[in-house]
């Protein structure tokens, strides 16, 4: 038992620590120990310490998380769109409107071809936009895209033309 004087020399937070741990050692009944032949509070730590070591679902087990489905064409489309209020016209602009011009064209393709429609029914669209990925080719650097202004806005305003006429596929 814990006298006054002790209980004023160990201090508060000793004296709980010091409560804890022998109601923690008096929690089971004298001798009890679990079926491994530890201590109850064993196996609560055991347990505890087991849950934050397990490893996560595997793939396509119930607890996995699905893909997230493919973007629809008229989401795409309308990041498209919105590039109509942007352009090289206001200083140190120009590079974010052409790179964000090439990630929407790219945006939309992915929609396109991933459209349950498929492919085919934006055969159009996606021409154009493989032509200027030739065009392109694997440089995407601002100068790049600074030389090949007019064939990115130029495919951004064909396919906006072509979507005008197909307006199942954007609302």
């Amino acid at each position: 038992m814990i006298t006054m004087r002790a209980r004023h020399a160990l201090g508060a937070p000793t004296l709980v620590v010091a409560l804890a741990a022998f109601l923690l050692s008096c929690s089971g009944s004298p001798g009890s120990t679990s079926s491994d032949g530890q201590s109850p509070a064993g196996d609560v730590r055991a347990t505890t310490s087991a849950s934050a070591t397990e490893e996560p679902p595997a793939p396509g087990t119930a607890e996995s998380v699905p893909s997230p489905a493919p973007e629809k064409v008229r989401d795409a489309f309308a990041g498209l769109q919105a590039t109509y209020n942007d352009g090289c016209t206001t200083p140190g602009n120009c590079e974010y409107f052409l790179g964000r011009l090439i990630d929407e064209l790219t945006r939309l393709e992915r929609a396109m071809r991933a459209d349950p429609q498929g492919p085919g029914h934006f055969k159009e669209p996606l021409e154009w936009i493989t032509d200027l990925r030739a065009e392109l080719g694997d440089d995407t650097s601002f100068e790049n895209l600074k030389k090949h202004q007019a064939g990115l806005t130029g495919t951004r305003d064909k396919i906006n033309a072509w979507m005008q006429g197909h307006p199942e596929d954007y609302r």
